[in-house]
């Protein structure tokens, strides 16, 4: 549980209030120290992975806690984009495609874990975190933040509706891959009461 890469994976959760707290106030600074802190989290999602697999301290409590390190981040900044007015209303519904995705696929773990099923995660899924997080560190730094002569929350939202597309591609994949597995273990269910029928 000590190990460094799930001690880089507590720092994600540990580092979400901060990051809550910087909307709170005003000015381009925090919104600045804002960014410091996401892009420092979304780094940690990185080397966490990475220092596991180099140093073979994967371990299942990093593998339970990484995503939802993630989600919690990702899920953070979603609602508190629209709640200080950095994200305009046409741009709520991706923001709802990537909550209520992440959703679903924690039913969906939480179910294949029952079976003892386990649903690694995808190179596709990786570039999605890549483009939420990508996506969600322009939306931070906003049109808000001193630089008037771009853009900033408009390039933001398109890259956030970029990453709803993979999003639901992934989210797919997984419910698919779900789907599966659940009409495995209902024939095997109907399979047995057969046999005990039959017996």
């Amino acid at each position: 549980m000590y190990s460094l890469p799930n001690l880089l994976t507590l720092s994600r959760i540990a580092v979400i209030p901060l990051v809550i707290a910087t909307f709170y106030v005003s000015g381009p600074e925090a919104r600045w120290v804002c960014l410091t802190l996401f892009v420092a989290a979304a780094i940690t999602d990185f080397f966490d992975g990475w220092l596991a697999r180099r140093s073979n301290q994967v371990s299942a409590f990093g593998r339970f806690l990484d995503p939802i390190a993630d989600k919690l981040l990702v899920a953070a900044v979603l609602l508190l984009l629209p709640a200080f007015g950095m994200l305009s209303p046409y741009s709520f519904i991706p923001a709802i495609i990537i909550l209520c995705r992440e959703i679903l696929v924690s039913g969906l773990r939480e179910f294949l874990a029952e079976v003892r099923v386990g649903m690694p995660v995808t190179r596709l899924a990786k570039w999605k975190t890549t483009a939420q997080m990508t996506a969600l560190g322009v939306l931070i730094v906003g049109d808000h933040a001193g630089l008037g002569w771009l853009p900033v929350q408009a390039l933001g939202e398109v890259l956030l509706w970029a990453a709803a597309g993979l999003t639901v591609v992934t989210g797919h994949d997984y419910l698919k891959a779900g789907l599966s597995h659940m009409r495995a273990q209902d024939m095997k269910q109907d399979g047995g009461e057969a046999g005990e029928s039959a017996a």
